[in-house]
């Protein structure tokens, strides 16, 4: 019996916009925030991140320390980790990484001017290995279905907004799965949580597992995450499409809604970005209201 399948407009929509910095046609910006915040994936077939001839030297997975899966760099600090090469390497890579930043923040910005003033910046990656074939547990393989809830960095309820742009040299695409709605893949897993232990999350913050304490919206992310990802038969059966973004192109989405797994592929940036809910056009939409709904109570 085959898995039923999500018809691809449903989860991705399309925008044709060449420049980080626009221009963007008149209504692009009321169509991007409802995609979004319906749980659809945003995608631009032009946008392409240039790297310079130099810069082409880290499209290896040697440009990243061994054992790591993406090097990442903190742009309000300016912070780089987890990449290899000489001095001269990583100040090259910084910079880099510092240009897709600001790309990233300039294209949000013009897009979603309704964001712009409560938008925060989080992390940029370049991911230069390739996802397939990487032998990692089950809770942090990619490449099944997910929502994003990071264990170490509770969100309380913020929203996760990321940009992607695969900047393969070598025509290889992204490949995704783009699995359920985030109401039908809550009500799959809500029932089957365990109760927050009280004090925990106070514990694990103050012994440094955590960023922050834990809110009972962040231990039921984080449980439907995990419950998802060890889950072989919902892998299996759960309601889904694939779709292969190709080099040259970027994507948007809130990734603490859409449902997805990113199977294979090399050669990727990434920008992270959060945003409360207050500031969404519709909270409504939020997984933090949808959650609270079906659990009846206050969750942040």
């Amino acid at each position: 019996m085959s898995r039923p399948e999500r018809d691809i407009v449903e989860v991705l929509e399309t925008l044709d916009i060449a420049g980080w910095g626009g221009p963007v046609h008149t209504n692009m910006e009321s169509s991007a925030i409802e995609a979004l915040e319906d749980g659809r994936v945003i995608h631009f077939p032009r946008l392409a991140f240039a790297l310079s001839t130099d810069e082409g030297r880290f499209l290896v997975p040697a440009a990243a320390d061994a054992g790591a899966k993406n090097v990442s760099f903190d742009a309000q600090a300016g912070a780089l980790k987890h990449a290899a090469g000489s001095a001269q390497d990583l100040a090259a890579m910084t910079a880099m990484m510092q240009r897709y930043s600001e790309h990233a923040v300039a294209l949000v910005r013009m897009l979603l001017p309704r964001y712009a003033d409560a938008l925060e910046i989080g992390r940029t990656s370049f991911r230069p290995a390739e996802i397939a074939g990487r032998a990692l547990s089950a809770r942090k393989d990619d490449t099944r279905l997910h929502i994003d809830a990071f264990p170490s960095t509770p969100t309380g309820g913020k929203r996760i907004l990321r940009v992607f742009t695969n900047v393969n040299p070598r025509g290889e695409g992204r490949h995704w799965r783009l699995g359920a709605p985030f109401e039908e893949v809550a009500c799959a897993f809500v029932g089957k949580i365990p109760r927050q232990v009280p004090g925990s999350a106070r514990v694990l913050n103050l012994l440094g597992a955590t960023k922050a304490s834990r809110t009972p919206y962040d231990h039921m992310m984080l449980n439907i995450h995990d419950g998802m990802k060890l889950d072989d038969a919902y892998q299996r059966d759960a309601a889904q499409n694939e779709f292969s973004f190709p080099p040259g192109s970027t994507w948007i989405a809130y990734t603490d809604k859409v449902s997805h797994a990113a199977t294979s592929g090399q050669h990727l940036f990434e920008q992270t970005f959060y945003l409360p809910v207050r500031a969404m056009a519709d909270p409504s939409k939020s997984p933090l209201r949808i959650l609270e709904r079906l659990a009846g109570r206050a969750l942040a």
